[in-house]
């Protein structure tokens, strides 16, 4: 039986965790839904990278003596390894914190294969590193057990402390997160328009997610090859360097970096990399519809921020915009033609096809013949 999000966050908060930071995963939503009905804006913080929930819960821990908890996805672990280990370790500077880690990719559960390595490694991967940790499931009756005893450890050990949660755990909270009612574009339509007006030389490079999963099956939809799409299913924020890479190597040819508000925000400073080189074959397409859709729908820092002006403020790119489908048709062409590096931000709604499915292709095979397609 899965747990109630509320039972868990009583444990929690019963031992005087009120400080919660970290960025959105499928399987802590449910969880954060609770966290967001019961504690204020300034103490629930959605950070745009893993290791920026690490400083920012030190910082709170240094000003308030009081133990935070920062949850994350183990995809984005890897963000958060340089300050676990650099700052908070008991070697360094000896942060007490929870670290709350919703795990993919667990060996025996079917997931997406991004997720896979990760998973696998997710155990060992801990141990190596020294952290402490607690399992928990949803038919695991010893979990208010297991919080006092992660709280315990990193409370009187002065250290990180993982709570590690599995697949299925948190029963469905009744909350939940607002839509929007704005009738903008979908994605979905947004990228149909971008993908019949790009040349079949250019390269695209999409970003994790659902925009990648919809540019699949609009190839399926047409009859076309997958080819011409790197389809960054893993590794978000890094599909602009990606790019990047490849503009540099292949001048001759455009290259069409297609990405996210989230994944943007996740690794901002890669904008420095293509305003300072400011290759001309580089295009950057902004899909920005304000959340982290993928694994819930919570808002992103792009809606306190205008993304466009940041790069424009950075240099090098011509900027262009688009929030109909008329604009972005009246858009695209010079948006391609000009000379780049060029940045375009389309807007759009939240949502996508409740019958939307993941690519068929394995990433690997996705590798091998957009490699041959480089070629040409």
């Amino acid at each position: 039986m899965a747990i109630k999000p509320a039972d868990f966050y009583d444990q929690l908060a019963g031992h005087g965790v009120e400080f919660f930071v970290g960025v959105p995963d499928s399987l802590l939503k449910e969880f954060c839904l609770c966290i967001d009905d019961r504690i204020s804006e300034d103490k629930h913080i959605i950070t745009v990278n893993e290791g920026n929930a690490i400083a920012l819960a030190t910082g709170y821990y240094l000003a308030q003596k009081s133990l935070p908890l920062v949850y994350m996805q183990n995809s984005g672990f890897g963000n958060a390894v340089n300050p676990l280990l650099s700052l908070c370790d008991p070697d360094v500077y000896s942060i007490p914190m929870l670290v709350m880690i919703g795990w993919r990719g667990e060996p025996g559960v079917k997931d997406e294969p991004q997720h896979s390595k990760q998973g696998k490694v997710q155990i060992k991967l801990l141990e190596s590193m020294n952290i402490p940790y607690e399992i928990i499931s949803k038919d695991d009756d010893q979990f208010k057990m297991k919080i006092s005893s992660a709280v315990n450890t990193a409370r009187n050990e002065s250290r990180p402390a993982v709570l590690l949660i599995k697949k299925g755990t948190f029963e469905k909270y009744s909350n939940e997160i607002q839509k929007s009612d704005n009738q903008g574009m979908m994605r979905e339509e947004a990228l149909e328009i971008i993908l019949e007006n790009l040349d079949d030389n250019a390269i695209i490079v999409s970003t994790t997610g659902k925009t990648s999963r919809e540019i699949f099956e609009i190839r399926e939809k047409r009859g076309q090859s997958h080819q011409q799409d790197f389809l960054t299913v893993g590794s978000m924020g890094h599909c602009s360097s990606i790019a990047l890479g490849i503009a540099l190597s292949k001048p001759n040819r455009e290259v069409v970096c297609i990405d996210g508000d989230g994944a943007m925000l996740m690794h901002l400073g890669s904008l420095t990399s293509i305003a300072s080189l400011k290759p001309k074959n580089f295009r950057h397409i902004l899909m920005n519809n304000k959340v982290h859709e993928s694994v819930g729908g919570q808002n992103t820092a792009a809606k306190y921020v205008d993304l466009s002006a940041i790069v424009e403020a950075v240099g090098a790119s011509k900027m262009f915009k688009a929030e109909t489908p008329a604009e972005l048709k009246a858009n695209i062409t010079d948006f391609m033609t000009c000379t780049g590096p060029s940045f375009l931000e389309v807007k759009i709604r939240p949502g996508s096809r409740g019958d939307l499915g993941r690519p068929t292709i394995k990433p690997i095979d996705n590798k091998e013949n957009f490699m041959k397609f480089l070629e040409k």
